[in-house]
């Protein structure tokens, strides 16, 4: 299917969102902040990247401008805790505004995630 590249800096959950995705047929890369992230993104472009907001190092909102200077056309999800708190929306909002092609907000189901996955991944292949 895919490479897929997970950036956030809670291990459990990069872990739990690697292994849906790799049941998915995905292959997914890891990255705890966003200056791993950027450095990986670099090493082997994915065809997505899922980026939380909130991190240490180099946030989110950074990290999907650096991306969008990179890649313009990489599909990016930015996820955020808290989950629909005015906080997390306005996080969410801001990255869509910046860059962001979808948000969810945390938690989110599995079939939500795989859901926007194959939409972002089919959008993207009929704009190549």
């Amino acid at each position: 299917m895919a490479r897929i590249l997970i950036i956030d800096d809670d291990p459990h959950l990069r872990r739990l969102l690697a292994r849906i995705l790799q049941s998915d047929g995905h292959e997914v890369i890891e990255a705890s902040n966003g200056t791993d992230g950027l450095a990986r993104f670099a090493a082997a472009p994915p065809a997505l990247v899922i980026t939380d907001i909130l991190m240490p190092e180099k946030e989110g909102i950074e990290t999907i401008r650096d991306l969008r200077r990179l890649a313009p056309a990489v599909p990016i999800i930015a996820i955020s805790g808290g989950g629909v708190s005015q906080k997390s929306m306005k996080f969410l909002d801001m990255a869509a505004k910046l860059g962001a092609t979808a948000a969810l907000a945390k938690p989110f189901r599995p079939p939500k995630l795989l859901e926007t996955v194959a939409r972002l991944l089919s959008e993207s292949v009929e704009i190549a």
